[in-house]
């Protein structure tokens, strides 16, 4: 059991693995916060919420949800009643009937921003030139060669199926917005977390700031952990949104 009470459940974007929040996880654990960083096969959206739901089903307490990027859909897709509170870092946000690849293509692509196309098993690759131009511009020379050489490929069927009523209509959520992002632009970012009502941190980061940014990332993650000890308490779990509902039926 986390000795804060609260777990932190890490999910990574698109073109990445587990090992993007290295720089996350480590910290997290230092303070005694148990951190979980769930292995999105990428293959299907279907597939990548199972596999979120059966390592929420794993830790313990509360928990804090994090998604970067094409996760932030998939955090938003669970049920899981142990989640109090989402948080987005440079996320992606489809409102219900939307798909990722609707709030993905909002706004005017960023000029550095890479073709994708699939290829002939529906899979997208990013660009190996595309890590250094648009997806992590900020990142070292080391850096970039480690996350070209773990990408994982995005099946098509992640991005193209509408989305259910998401979760963060129904839970507190913060939102950083990642000013220098080349991938999902930044008045896209905003228009999503506005719409969701988020709680917003804007600064000057590039798409993958858990990796070029760790501190601005573990600052939002800390501000979503301590607002479920503030004096609301427990904001938006399973039981304050039952009872809400059933305060507003009442005679």
């Amino acid at each position: 059991m986390s000795s804060t009470g609260v777990s932190v459940v890490l999910a990574h974007g698109a073109w990445a693995d587990g090992s993007s929040w290295a720089k996350i996880i480590g910290p997290l654990a230092g303070e005694g916060i148990d951190v979980a960083a769930v292995p999105l096969p990428l293959t299907s959206f279907a597939d990548d919420v199972a596999m979120l739901d059966h390592t929420l089903d794993r830790v313990s307490g509360r928990v804090v949800l994090v998604g970067h990027a094409y996760a932030g859909a998939v955090i938003a897709a669970t049920r899981n009643p142990k989640v109090e509170a989402l948080v987005y870092i440079a996320g992606l946000a489809p409102d219900e009937g939307e798909s990722v690849a609707d709030v993905f293509y909002h706004g005017e692509p960023h000029p550095r921003a890479p073709q994708l196309t699939p290829d002939d098993r529906r899979l997208i690759y990013l660009p190996h030139d595309a890590f250094r131009a648009a997806f992590a511009q900020n990142a070292s020379a080391d850096e970039l060669v480690l996350l070209a050489a773990v990408q994982r490929p995005i099946s098509l069927a992640c991005i193209t199926v509408a989305m259910d009523r998401p979760l963060w209509k129904d839970r507190p959520s913060w939102f950083l917005v990642a000013e220098q992002d080349r991938m999902i632009v930044q008045d896209s970012q905003r228009f999503m977390a506005e719409r969701m009502k988020a709680t917003i941190c804007s600064r000057p980061v590039d798409h993958t700031p858990m990796v070029t940014a760790p501190a601005i990332v573990l600052d939002i993650i800390h501000e979503a952990i301590a607002a479920l000890d503030g004096p609301a308490g427990h904001r938006g779990g399973l039981s304050d949104l039952t009872a809400s509902l059933a305060e507003e039926t009442k005679p």
